[in-house]
């Protein structure tokens, strides 16, 4: 459980900044070189390679360099777990709301 939550951690913290997240959902979209990558930032080369190398670390991306072309992709893995995280936060706190609207109805009809 430690690594899993380390490893959540790792993506929360990264997803935090918001060129990073501008940065995954561009990769989204597809792989896409650094160049790429920085085109919509106003930023030089070298700020926005940080930016790529803490979302590496993390584990949301990946890079694979072929000559001078460093290419980046989205670890859809990543996102997953981050999502599932979310998913069940969001359904616990959905029962807890139905059970609440629920004893809320309860109350009104007894007053009537």
């Amino acid at each position: 459980m430690a690594k899993y939550s380390s490893d959540l951690d790792g993506a929360f913290a990264a997803l935090a900044d918001p060129t990073r997240r501008a940065i995954v959902s561009r990769l989204c979209e597809g792989p896409q070189s650094v160049s790429e990558l920085a085109r919509p930032f106003d930023m030089a080369l070298p700020s926005l390679l940080k930016h790529v190398r803490v979302l590496e670390q993390s584990g949301l991306v990946s890079s694979e360099k072929t000559g001078r072309v460093r290419t980046c992709r989205i670890e859809p893995r990543a996102l997953q777990e981050a999502q599932s995280w979310i998913h069940r936060h969001v359904t616990e706190w959905e029962k807890r709301l139905d059970r609440m609207e629920a004893h809320i109805h309860r109350m009104k009809t007894k007053r009537h």
